[in-house]
């Protein structure tokens, strides 16, 4: 990807509606380049998908967080399909560094988080977790 693919890109990840036509006016490009590029982006694989975030996916989780998870030997395969397999976990990352995976975690209250967060220190395997809770989300303003 060059500069101007990741110029589309960042426009489309301020607003995902954009047209081709408000991309290209923006990045003072054609409507056909930016058609054409959003294209291969697809077809290579570095758009992977788009997707709708609504007002019932934020409020159904409204108390969530991050679970940074250590583990023990190469148990990394099935501690991450019994996290992907609890209902309150949305998504599980691989990571480097000190953490071996990050779980995003979303519940209905404090109670019930504290209650995932000490049912997956009990698997066997995790040597030890930090779980920070997201208090607010920002994004970049819509604008092209």
């Amino acid at each position: 990807m060059d500069d101007i693919d990741q110029q589309i890109l960042a426009a489309l990840r301020r607003d995902g509606r954009a047209t081709h036509s408000d991309i290209a006016d923006h990045l003072k490009l054609s409507r056909a380049t930016v058609r054409t590029r959003i294209e291969r982006m697809i077809a290579r694989g570095d758009i992977a998908g788009f997707t709708v975030l609504s007002r019932a996916d934020v409020t159904r989780a409204p108390v969530r967080g991050l679970m940074m998870i250590g583990i023990e030997g190469r148990g990394a395969d099935r501690i991450t399909a019994r996290l992907l397999g609890l209902p309150a976990v949305q998504a599980v990352h691989s990571t480097n560094g000190k953490w071996d995976l990050m779980a995003e975690i979303g519940t209905q209250t404090l109670e019930e988080l504290d209650e995932v967060i000490a049912h997956i220190r009990r698997f066997d395997g995790v040597l030890i977790s930090e779980t920070n809770l997201l208090l607010s989300t920002r994004k970049p303003a819509k604008r092209l």
